[in-house]
């Protein structure tokens, strides 16, 4: 298998190749529009689309696969075995469905199987990767594309308004701890309740919801466990699916149930004017790594340099944003990325500072020709 930045298709002998599950493939789903839980196979040559499906899937294929045409694999694998004379191999199968159509060449995504891959090309389909993007322009949204993650963002919002509504709900009690519905709240009875609002809204819930409360928010991808207190930094970071379109929504918000303390507020309002600072330079042709820059300079002229303290880190020390589609985090890469009309990120600034806890903003903006739109629209308040 050889990589290979800029193939294009020439002529009937290649063809590009997509074996993958389309739930969370989201080449796969981009491609087909199809979803199915187990690997299928995707076959785009000579201008057409070509799914090969197993009988369970066949007919519900034929009705919603967006391809022009669904070929069943019993039948392939059946021809393939009569005329190999033995039980054909899941490569042997595969191989046969694309030599029967003059295909001796293939562009896979990089993360094709290697031992498939060697497979193929032992049987004369010679393999090679396409690396980044299956789908190029996948990097730049379609408007119904930009619907549907607004739509995300909606459904998003729906558990993050749960999530401040049992917190403004909850008690202060004993050591400022948090109690809701007679019991303890802690961050996994929150994160229940968040992602339960998230599925009647018509969303997958992300099964690993950020709900992290005091020191625990010093580290940004710590789920949170335990209970929660008052008067404690809580930062929530959900992250769901549209069940309907499978785009990701992404939203983060950061409270104090109770009282902030004044370093909370400094903390708070700084993370939130470098979110601002970033906002203001979206636009076209814009560097996302300046941005990034000039957002943790500020952060550092504010007081809160990316520094490591005794053996943890202590600032800014992640990228302002993320790609987001159908993947959670997908191309462009922020920090990488030069700024185009279509582009879709998170923008997301987060200060943690160890024995004082962790403050991160999140929306998602897309940007235009003038500069961005946000399709998120949640409030920020700091004390509930």
């Amino acid at each position: 298998m050889q990589a290979n930045n800029s193939l294009t298709l020439q002529g009937n002998s290649h063809a590009r190749l997509l074996i993958s599950e389309s739930q969370r493939g989201a080449d796969m789903f981009y491609a087909t529009g199809f979803r199915a839980p187990d690997d299928f196979v995707y076959l785009e040559h000579d201008g057409q689309k070509i799914l090969l499906l197993h009988d369970l899937e066949i007919d519900r294929g034929r009705r919603e696969a967006s391809v022009d045409q669904v070929i069943s694999w019993s039948l392939v694998a059946k021809e393939a075995g009569e005329e190999l004379q033995h039980q054909p191999s899941e490569a042997e199968v595969i191989a046969f469905f694309i030599k029967k159509r003059g295909i001796s060449h293939l562009e896979v995504p990089a993360t094709f199987s290697l031992s498939l891959g060697r497979s193929l090309e032992a049987l004369e389909c010679f393999v090679e990767t396409r690396e980044g993007l299956f789908f190029p322009e996948r990097a730049l949204k379609k408007p119904q594309e930009i619907e549907w993650l607004r739509r995300a963002s909606q459904i998003t919002e729906v558990g993050m308004e749960r999530a401040i509504e049992i917190l403004r709900k909850s008690r202060i009690g004993k050591n400022n701890a948090l109690k809701w519905s007679g019991k303890l709240l802690t961050s996994e009875r929150l994160r229940h309740e968040v992602e339960g609002a998230i599925y009647r809204a018509g969303g997958i819930p992300a099964g690993d919801s950020i709900i992290a409360g005091g020191l625990q928010a010093c580290d940004p991808h710590e789920r949170g466990h335990g209970i929660l207190h008052a008067h404690q930094l809580i930062i929530l970071d959900l992250f769901p699916r549209d069940a309907q379109s499978g785009y990701y929504g992404d939203l983060t918000r950061t409270v104090v149930r109770g009282k902030a303390s004044e370093h909370h507020h400094h903390l708070w309002k700084t993370c939130l004017e470098g979110q601002q600072l970033a906002f203001n330079k979206i636009k076209p042709k814009a560097s996302g790594k300046k941005i990034d820059e000039a957002v943790r300079q500020f952060f550092t002229q504010l007081g809160y340099p990316t520094e490591q303290k005794e053996g943890r880190w202590s600032g800014f020390f992640h990228g302002t944003g993320h790609g987001l589609g159908l993947e959670l985090h997908e191309e462009p890469r922020f920090g990488k990325a030069m700024l185009k009309s279509g582009h879709v990120f998170t923008i997301e600034p987060g200060l943690y500072i160890p024995g004082l806890g962790g403050v991160r903003h999140e929306d998602v903006i897309t940007v235009t020709p003038s500069g961005y739109q946000l399709l998120s629209h949640f409030p920020k308040i700091l004390e509930i």
